[in-house]
């Protein structure tokens, strides 16, 4: 065994891993713990190793659209970690393209390999849209209402005629935070200067929030799991999270007193718009625009592990106040904040 993060996982020594997304946020975070763990690394990179720049990683250049790069990546692997995956994008074919068609090429590489024990491939909690407005579990339908949610679960259908054919698991995590992440650090630069925006009723806990340490140990698990083969799961965090905690959290770390600056639900559209149509001004595409905006407004934001829990014993421990104060320590000490 080894212990990555201050935790016991299972040892990696010996063994050889594929990563899609490694140059990326999560990507990142679960190349450092394999490495940690023992494991011999092995990425798919475009042109710029990034966060990866330093690391004893062979890099395999390429992207998901490259056959010949899926399959020196995947030749000879014992696991292979797909974390790629667009986030962000203004027409629904760039989703298409990268998410669905990307990942599908990734499995015939895979199935084509001599063997693969384990092939996990990283969703969202957006694959699932409207289930409701409480805590939804994997047996909830999908109706996506982004087109990122809708290329995700596009994406987990694809993937149910390969389930019998490759050992496969797909994870869907939540909104996923920590060091190294872009998204939610506007939140926090709103924080750090005495304003923070919420919308709803702050004091409800309304948000699976999953620190990415959390994460990737929930995936190393998973790679080992026997009973997690042919399933998927939702990997959040230990509790589900308010927006008043966040705040307090974020306001505590930072030594500020903070605004609360209530956002109305039906104003919210209209937000995402205008953010979208400043971000195009200076040629970028905001975190907030539409699509997320109806993510905020229809889509499930809450999710149970119970699940993983009972599979393969997965127990987040990283707290809000914990993780949110380790974020923005690491913000801090690189200039961000």
């Amino acid at each position: 065994m080894s212990v990555v993060e201050g935790h016991t996982v299972a040892d990696w020594n010996g063994r050889t891993v594929f990563v899609t997304g490694g140059t990326g946020f999560v990507g990142s975070h679960l190349v450092d713990a394999l490495l940690a763990a023992g494991a011999r690394v092995r990425a798919l990179v475009r042109q710029d190793p990034k966060w990866l720049a330093d690391r004893p990683v062979e890099f395999v250049e390429g992207s998901l659209l490259d056959p010949a790069a899926l399959k020196r990546g995947v030749d000879g692997v014992d696991v292979v970690f797909h974390m790629a995956g667009r986030t962000r994008a203004t027409e629904r074919d760039a989703f298409r393209r990268d998410n669905v068609t990307g990942t599908l090429h990734l499995m015939q590489a895979v199935a084509d390999a001599r063997y693969v024990a384990r092939t996990v491939v990283a969703s969202s909690l957006a694959a699932v849209g409207r289930g409701g407005s409480g805590i939804v579990d994997e047996a909830v339908p999908l109706h996506p209402v982004s087109d990122y949610g809708w290329s995700k679960a596009e994406m987990e259908r694809e993937l149910d005629v390969w389930t019998g054919r490759i050992p496969l698991t797909i994870v869907r995590p939540p909104a996923v935070y920590g060091p190294r992440e872009t998204d939610i650090l506007t939140f926090f630069q709103s924080v750090a200067k005495g304003v923070c925006p919420i919308v709803g009723d702050g004091s409800v806990p309304s948000l699976s929030l999953v620190h990415v340490d959390d994460l990737v140990r929930g995936c190393l698990q998973v790679a080992d799991a026997a009973a997690a083969e042919g399933r998927t799961y939702f990997l959040g965090g230990p509790t589900q999270a308010s927006w008043y905690a966040i705040r307090d959290a974020a306001a505590a770390a930072l030594g500020r007193r903070v605004l609360t600056l209530p956002i109305p639900r039906a104003i919210i559209p209209a937000v995402g718009a205008i953010s979208e149509f400043g971000g195009r001004l200076f040629g970028s595409y905001p975190p907030l625009n539409r699509e997320k905006a109806r993510e905020i407004l229809e889509a499930a934001l809450m999710c149970h592990s119970d699940r993983a829990a009972g599979d393969f014993g997965y127990a987040p421990s990283v707290s809000v106040e914990d993780g949110v104060r380790q974020t923005i320590l690491w913000y801090r000490e690189r200039g961000w904040l």
